[in-house]
């Protein structure tokens, strides 16, 4: 990534390193955006996505929270940083066209190390990463990057909305299994028998009701497994890691996140995020963004309140409002960033963000670093302490440690150092670190 240009001006032609740098704010701000969903996973039961009232304040000030950390973040963060991913590729390999070098080979080693990256961060450091997923959709999407902005568009989002199939038929078996079960179980207590067939039904249902409902005994028990030590924790971690990248990735996430990435792939050759387009179309990309996209995901939010967090009906109905409004909000985030870069206003701060974009893996595995530390038993062991309006002082703690950080590492440096040993390790020769005057 080239080094940040300084912001224009509505009028100015747009040149190649000012690009790359609205891509960077972009790559900022969703970074630093998807702490505030994250820390809820760092300090949190694992259970707080389906079932938020178990855990962490749900009153007052701590549910607003929660209700604007999933009006404005949840999903939606990770969706721009999913879009800017396929961006990305998109990026890279026009300009290995340009310069007529090939781009096949390295983009799958690229791609292979941010395996290898993500792999050791979510054994070893935080079982929520999101870098394995990264690396095996950057492996899929390659053989899409020539196709045009329609094409990229239509089909993502038809993997997007075949992920959602995949969930709703989820929820439908979930529901399948509870009556099964509960059939089951009025025989019995009729005194009647019952079937092999009903018998695997309530074992199962047993199974599936335990993975999905939070009890104080579960909760319990994972607070004792992450305030425990390194050896503990990890032991705790490993079946979670294993499911992410496995069960999870297949039948939930990789579908949703290929979706996105194209979206991403096409956006970019639109124009979209490198500030090509005129204030008429960022302004109603804003609009159409939020006027549409937040309205149902604020009604997302009061159903699933209303349900009680019932995973079966967050399956079936309750999860798809913000699916697909977290998409339009995002939309509407590019959107209001890209007009503020054109207008030029906030300078400064615009600066930051273009640094925290270009540290962004960095700045990813810091964050997971140093909140585990902060919560987990082999460090101060603060996991399950902290309400969630608390837990947003720790996040805005870190905003201004990476906003203030990041500008100061690039003075010196050309890459972070988690940047620059994907960047060596991708070229297998040792990158240029510091910065020549």
């Amino acid at each position: 990534m080239q080094e940040s240009a300084a912001i224009i001006s509505a009028s100015a032609p747009v040149r190649e390193a000012e690009r790359y740098a609205s891509i960077d704010v972009l790559r900022g701000i969703a970074v630093l955006g998807i702490l505030a969903i994250n820390i809820y996973f760092f300090a949190l039961p694992g259970n707080d996505y389906i079932y938020p009232s178990a855990s962490g304040g749900f009153a007052g000030l701590n549910l607003l929270t929660w209700k604007f950390t999933s009006l404005f973040f949840l999903q939606k963060m990770m969706g721009i940083f999913s879009m800017l991913f396929g961006a990305g590729i998109v990026m890279m390999y026009d300009k290995a066209e340009r310069a007529g070098r090939k781009f096949k080979a390295l983009h799958y080693r690229r791609m292979f190390w941010l395996l290898i990256i993500g792999m050791i961060h979510a054994y070893f450091i935080w079982h929520g990463d999101i870098l394995v997923t990264y690396a095996i959709c950057g492996m899929i999407l390659f053989i899409f990057r020539r196709r045009s902005p329609r094409t990229l568009i239509i089909l993502g989002l038809a993997l997007f909305f075949f992920g959602i199939l995949i969930q709703v038929a989820g929820g439908y078996n979930f529901s399948r299994l509870k009556e099964s079960a509960a059939e089951a179980e009025r025989i019995l207590q009729e005194g009647g028998e019952i079937s092999k067939s009903q018998e695997e039904s309530m074992d199962a249902w047993k199974k599936v009701s335990s993975n999905f409902n939070t009890t104080e005994d579960s909760m319990k028990v994972e607070s004792d497994a992450f305030r425990g030590g390194y050896v503990d924790v990890f032991k705790f971690r490993l079946p979670y890691a294993f499911m992410m990248q496995t069960q999870a990735l297949i039948f939930i996430v990789i579908w949703r996140t290929l979706g996105i990435m194209l979206l991403g792939m096409a956006l970019m050759k639109l124009g979209i995020f490198s500030a090509q387009r005129s204030m008429k179309f960022y302004l109603i990309m804003t609009l159409l963004g939020y006027g549409t996209g937040l309205p149902l995901v604020m009604y997302g939010i009061n159903e699933l309140i209303a349900h009680n967090f019932d995973f079966i009906y967050q399956f079936k109905v309750g999860m798809n409002y913000n699916h697909i409004g977290s998409v339009l909000v995002a939309l509407g985030h590019v959107g209001l960033v890209m007009l503020l870069y054109k207008w030029g206003i906030l300078k400064w701060l615009t600066r930051c963000l273009a640094a925290v974009g270009r540290m962004a893996l960095s700045n990813y595995l810091f964050h997971a670093v140093v909140f585990t530390t902060i919560f987990y038993g082999y460090g101060l062991g603060l996991f399950n302490r902290f309400d969630r309006f608390y837990l947003m002082w720790f996040v805005a703690g870190m905003w201004v440690v990476n906003l203030a950080v990041s500008p100061l590492w690039l003075k010196y440096f050309q890459f972070g150092p988690a940047e620059w040993l994907w960047r060596t390790l991708t070229y297998r020769k040792r990158q240029p670190m510091r910065i020549i005057s």
